[in-house]
């Protein structure tokens, strides 16, 4: 099992890439991140998220049952369960997480043999028009994402590798790609 975090700003496409690649290789699994925010129309308990409350969440915190967790915007808690490894390593899966870069930065201490992918936009105007384009945040929302986004776009160089998802279909095979000789290098 190869763990291998995909980060990069909101509306960067990084669950698109992330489908594009379980549809496209039986090899993978994706990690289903614990949350304390309420389910959005459609969202199915385990399947988007583990919807947990927030006395659950910060006993699992205690407990030390997360890999990585963060608080985000003071509002509700997003983390990665620890089951998460074990489940993905029990059925011989590439685990992928999709975090953020508060997120990848708890992971890379505490596993650096992650693949670390950072997900760039074409330019800083195409990611703005996908947030817009979108249609699930407020204008104000949208502008916070902007702002960490420029934050998070900074960061970039802190990731063995930075892709620009210009291409869904080349960037996903890229991501294989490098997933596949990060295998070979192990062997």
């Amino acid at each position: 099992m190869t763990l291998i975090i995909l980060a990069g700003p909101a509306g960067v496409g990084k669950g698109t890439l992330v489908r594009w690649i379980l549809d496209n290789n039986d090899g993978f699994s994706l990690s289903v991140s614990a949350t304390t925010r309420s389910p959005r129309p459609g969202e199915i308990d385990g399947v988007h998220y583990n919807f947990v409350d927030k006395a659950k969440f910060e006993q699992l915190i205690a407990d030390n049952q997360l890999l990585e967790w963060a608080n985000v915007h003071g509002d509700n808690y997003y983390g990665t369960l620890l089951n998460e490894l074990t489940r993905a390593e029990s059925e011989d899966l590439h685990l992928l997480l999709e975090i953020d870069l508060q997120g990848a930065r708890q992971v890379m201490q505490r596993a650096p043999e992650a693949i670390t992918l950072f997900i760039q936009p074409p330019s800083f105007e195409v990611l703005e028009s996908r947030l817009r384009e979108r249609a699930t945040e407020t204008e104000s929302q949208i502008q916070t994402r902007l702002i960490t986004a420029r934050a998070e776009i900074a960061a970039a160089k802190e990731f063995d590798y930075e892709l620009i998802n210009d291409d869904l279909a080349q960037t996903g095979k890229d991501i294989l790609k490098i997933v596949s000789e990060s295998e070979r290098k192990k062997c």
